[in-house]
């Protein structure tokens, strides 16, 4: 049988539970797995990661999220910003792990060829209410007892503010999304851990968490870049949602709570090229499916 495409994300591995899941996996296999950010919070939880994952997939793909972006006091707590990513960059790659700075691979496995553009873009506080300004937004998540662990742990240098790193990276990914040239027989596949839309974020527990989940200058890119598949995580709302044509896929495992009694790491691997048809009437409207 030929290889499947699959994908996962928020992985938390500094918990223990969630180290024990992920232990829990299929035998090796040809399948490509995206792992779509939230690993973990050190480089050495994301070697770990590697170690046990590598094994066990044909190839694996790999987007940052914000936990691995976070400057904790471990051994590596001195990279901040553009030098821990690059740092994360040059480890995953040291394990033959793809990343959003490498050339994007083509599968060609089961529902392939399909072309895996890898993503990484940040947020900008953007997915607040309209009538709330940018300097206002701490402020008003705090009134709901939010305050996001990023600002004081996920660091932008050498740019002023996480907004100016999160403009530098969607500018530098849409070059690249715009000179994609495979034609329309290549399904097109963008993985990036943050939600591209703003409509795509159901948080009701925390709902003044959605500053942190994205950046309006991404809303478009299904239509823009013609993609078949948006892969994301981020939300831990595991969910199927369909937007003009596109099926947008959050495939987080999240932690503990969020999962079935019964649930083990390997339950959660979402397929990505599975043959889904849009709902009735779905290709523009709000359509969704809860995975469980």
């Amino acid at each position: 049988m030929s290889p499947r495409l699959l994908a996962i994300s928020d992985l938390h591995v500094g918990s223990r539970r969630n180290q024990d899941a992920l232990q829990h996996l299929p035998p090796p296999s040809d399948d490509w797995l995206i792992v779509a950010g939230d690993v973990g919070e050190s480089l050495s939880q994301l070697a770990w990661t590697w170690d046990r994952l590598v094994p066990r997939f044909g190839r694996v793909l790999w987007v940052p999220g914000n936990h691995e972006l976070w400057s904790l006091a471990d051994s590596d707590r001195h990279l901040r910003g553009e030098a821990r990513y690059d740092a994360l960059v040059e480890l995953c790659r040291a394990h033959g792990v793809l990343t959003p700075e490498d050339p994007w691979a083509l599968f060609e496995g089961q529902g392939g060829p399909a072309r895996i553009a890898l993503c990484f873009t940040l947020y900008d506080y953007s997915f607040r209410p309209d009538e709330i300004d940018r300097d206002a937004v701490l402020a008003w998540a705090a009134e709901d007892g939010i305050r996001a662990r990023d600002e004081s742990l996920l660091h932008p240098d050498p740019h002023p503010r996480r907004d100016d790193w999160c403009a530098a990276r969607v500018a530098a990914t849409e070059a690249r999304l715009a000179a994609w040239d495979d034609g329309p027989e290549i399904t097109r596949v963008l993985v990036n851990h943050w939600p591209l839309r703003d409509d795509l974020v159901r948080i009701p527990k925390v709902p003044r968490y959605r500053p942190w989940c994205g950046t309006t200058a991404t809303a478009d890119w299904h239509r823009r870049f013609a993609l078949d598949v948006v892969v994301t995580g981020h939300l831990h709302v595991r969910a199927t949602d369909w937007r003009d044509g596109t099926r947008f896929e959050e495939v987080s495992l999240g932690y503990p709570r969020q999962w079935r009694p019964e649930a083990r790491a390997s339950d959660y691997l979402r397929e990505i090229l599975r043959d889904e048809p849009a709902p009735p009437g779905g290709r523009g409207g709000p359509e969704w499916k809860r995975w469980r």
